[in-house]
């Protein structure tokens, strides 16, 4: 024989293959809790036996008896009926204290708009006056107690036209201190009608 030196073959045992117990009981477990939550959701959605469904009323059978039913006999009458025209019902007048609480955050915004445009000029300036004029058309379109319906309606005219003096000043760069001014003035007489 040979001189040469053999490897040693040793035979080790194989690894064992990891268990995957863990991972099937999260399947298994996720699995389950997928159906509970279809059952729930069914549940809930599903209509129920003790609710009235369309197709389960009862309907009248026919009866081998028959019954008398009284029947409207034709009339001869020489005009036709026709169900009364009935108007839409009155407002109801509202009263100062009820139109101020509706009115009274318009006017307080006209205030606050007025100090905004007089502190800023270009475009935020024109978007504030555009605010301004959307309250101002609400103030005159609101329906306002009948013992000041015709003042509040001359004065909220002339603050709606001071507004556009307003917007016509800042439109074109000029001194806005004489039109704000007299919008001030007109806002100051809507809330004197409302007293505020």
């Amino acid at each position: 024989m040979s001189d040469e030196q053999q490897p040693d073959v040793r035979w080790a045992p194989m690894e064992p293959k990891p268990r995957n117990r863990g991972r099937v009981w999260l399947i298994v477990g996720l699995v389950v809790a997928a159906l509970v939550i279809v059952g729930v959701v069914l549940f809930f959605l599903l209509p129920r036996g003790d609710e009235s469904a369309p197709g389960a009323t009862a309907t009248p059978k026919p009866s081998a008896t028959a019954t008398s039913t009284p029947t409207a006999e034709p009339t001869d009458s020489a005009e036709p009926t026709t169900p009364p025209v009935t108007a839409p019902p009155e407002p109801v007048d509202p009263t100062i204290e009820a139109f101020r609480g509706q009115v009274e955050a318009w006017l307080s915004d006209g205030a606050r708009g007025l100090d905004i445009v007089a502190s800023s000029t270009g475009q935020d300036a024109l978007s504030a006056v555009t605010i301004l004029q959307e309250d101002a058309q609400r103030l005159g379109g609101a329906l306002p107690p009948s013992s000041i319906a015709d003042q509040w309606r001359t004065a909220a005219e002339q603050y709606t036209q001071k507004l556009v003096d307003v917007r016509n000043a800042v439109s074109a760069p000029s001194d806005t201190t004489v039109s704000i001014a007299a919008a001030r003035e007109a806002l100051t007489e809507l809330s004197a009608l409302v007293g505020l």
